[in-house]
């Protein structure tokens, strides 16, 4: 099984949680998308929208975010001798649903300074460029991206692009604080202080893939210095916080990128090889 993915991907996080919490291996296999990695020929004719992650098992390739989710559930009820494991229920599968509606795009390109953001997507067009000069054949499907590129940008100088985006997120913090703030225990044979914890996860006391596909919100949001506004503000999604970043899996797939002071060092590593790609004009 192999897994094309990158840290930067929130949709690439979701997936490689998934597979560690699951106990499944896989061969990574890391696409950065902003050097233009994903725009390779190779991986361009598998995948011809670039998007990431893409979990390819045998002949069997998808795409999609929950799809794969739940296909690595699949794989592991059937593989992984353990009575604990079993699909997702219902109101899990909502909450995954609920959560992969939010696009971070245009949020997160809106906290990004201009000089770098405009340097990264001038870049992106020129490799886009120079692989439709490389790939005559797949030249339609790079123009398609190209246009996408320009598109991005024009969207970006629309305020209310960005404000629909920032409230839409809103409601889903706003709607998750609330969720961790409801009662999982319930009957007479509980005490009241029982009966009136807070639930530990999204969909009640045990981690889920709910939880699997919020964590990347979450951790964006760190990313971008922002978790005082958006996380700090909501009490019982600090306390969730601080609780989901002590995961294995957390540490794993995202921790060792983006922790601390790694964060500096995996943003410094991109911005340096677009840096000496441009003045070497090797795109």
């Amino acid at each position: 099984m192999q897994l094309y993915h990158h840290p930067y991907s929130l949709d690439s996080q979701k997936v490689r949680l998934a597979l560690e919490e699951k106990g499944i291996d896989y061969a990574s296999f890391h696409m950065n998308p902003i050097t233009g990695k994903n725009l390779r020929p190779s991986f361009f004719r598998m995948n011809p929208t670039a998007k990431l992650p893409v979990f390819q098992n045998g002949s069997h390739v998808i795409f999609n975010t929950i799809e794969n989710i739940q296909y690595i559930e699949r794989i592991a009820v059937v593989s992984v001798n353990n009575d604990s494991i079993a699909f997702s229920s219902d109101e899990v599968i909502q909450w995954m649903h609920k959560i992969q509606e939010w696009n971070p795009k245009f949020f997160t390109l809106s906290h990004v300074p201009e000089k770098y953001r405009q340097a990264v997507s001038k870049f992106f067009r020129r490799v886009l460029i120079a692989r439709m000069a490389e790939s005559p054949d797949l030249a339609s499907s790079y123009h398609r991206k190209l246009k996408e590129a320009y598109h991005t940008e024009e969207k970006l100088r629309d305020p209310e692009v960005v404000r629909r985006s920032k409230e839409h997120l809103i409601r889903l913090l706003d709607e998750i604080e609330d969720s961790l703030s409801k009662t999982y225990i319930a009957g007479e044979e509980f005490s009241m202080a029982d009966r009136l914890s807070k639930t530990a996860y999204i969909a009640g006391e045990e981690f889920s893939m709910a939880d699997v596909m919020f964590i990347p919100v979450l951790a964006r949001l760190a990313l971008l210095n922002l978790e005082d506004e958006y996380i700090n503000s909501r009490p019982n999604m600090a306390k969730y916080w601080s609780l989901v970043q002590q995961r294995p899996s957390y540490k794993k797939v995202i921790g060792r990128y983006f922790g601390g002071w790694r964060k500096y060092r995996t943003l410094a590593k991109t911005w340096c090889f677009i840096r000496l790609r441009n003045t070497l004009k090797k795109y």
